[in-house]
């Protein structure tokens, strides 16, 4: 590797990015190469299903890519994309009996690469890839190398804000429920409370041992202060952070069919609260926006 960080840290994500991943996610990626070609550079599988190793739900995929022409083909999508990226689409493989439904988010290697670091200003994309992952496809070794170099940026990302942030650091397990209290907070969307334990209790091993691979220091001293200027830069983010969410909302209901319900289906299954949809605001879903995140925001499902 040629990465600037202990070379533990990238053999634990590079076993990591190895592991055996579940059928219905290698037939995703199948047909998004089949669909894109050699547009795709690199394709990572993640998030609830990965964790629990089970296709029932929508199984959630990045598409890392050389250029957004060659994917999107057309040059409305791919300004679209280059501008506010990812693009995130929704797609159904599979026989009817066994369909296998897929939400696949598209972004250039090199912009995936760039949000990963110290220095970006959307927490989202390095907040996510700091959990785990796995890489269902790789054009080449070149292309996998760039992944777990970036993955391995998401990490000490991650580690070097809560060395910043979380005012308790005695153990792991609270530098990275802190940190993913953090993170959930600079997005729109709401999440239950005990989220972020339980994201670390299901890979407890592996975030001490990534954690150990950065030498976090620990401080048993018990509750720090945050320095302000801590507090301003991460403020920043936070309310930029919700500001990308915006407009990536407004985002989806051009880039795939069923966006409105989508979204609102994502905000109940992380809030808890549900919100009817009704058929004008399918039709409409510009104009129906600004009432249903006013109702979310009532009901308490956004902040």
């Amino acid at each position: 590797m040629t990465g600037d960080l202990p070379a533990e840290v990238y053999a634990l994500i590079g076993a990591e990015l190895s592991e055996p991943s579940i059928s219905e996610a290698h037939l995703v990626a199948d047909a998004i190469r089949a669909k894109h070609g050699p547009a795709v550079r690199a394709i990572l599988f993640y998030g609830s299903c990965r964790r629990a190793r089970t296709a029932d739900g929508i199984l959630d995929f990045y598409v890392l890519v050389d250029g957004y022409r060659a994917y999107h083909e057309k040059i409305g999508p791919s300004s679209m994309n280059r501008l506010l990226p990812p693009t995130v689409t929704f797609m159904r493989v599979g026989p009817s009996s066994a369909e296998v439904a897929a939400k696949v988010a598209v972004i250039s290697l090199d912009q995936f690469a760039r949000r990963m670091r110290r220095t970006a200003i959307d927490t989202t994309l390095w907040a996510r890839f700091a959990q785990p992952a796995t890489l269902v496809y790789a054009a080449d070794a070149a292309a996998r190398q760039c992944v777990v170099e970036a993955l391995g940026d998401a990490a000490d990302t991650a580690a070097g804000w809560a060395r910043r942030l979380v005012p308790s650091m005695r153990t792991y397990a609270e530098l990275w429920t802190g940190l993913f209290t953090l993170t959930y907070g600079a997005e729109l969307r709401s999440e239950r409370g005990d989220r972020p334990l339980r994201i670390y209790e299901h890979d407890a091993a592996r975030y001490d041992a990534i954690a150990s691979a950065l030498c976090v220091p620990l401080d048993e001293a018990g509750v720090r202060r945050i320095p302000l200027r801590s507090r301003a830069a991460w403020a920043f983010r936070r309310i930029a952070g919700k500001a990308l969410s915006l407009a990536r909302l407004a985002k989806a209901a051009f880039t795939f069919e069923g966006g409105v319900d989508y979204v609102v289906w994502k905000i109940e299954r992380h809030s808890g609260v549900s919100l009817t949809v009704t058929p004008w605001q399918r039709r409409h879903p510009i104009l129906a926006a600004p009432f249903l995140l006013l109702s979310l925001y009532r009901k308490g499902a956004i902040s």
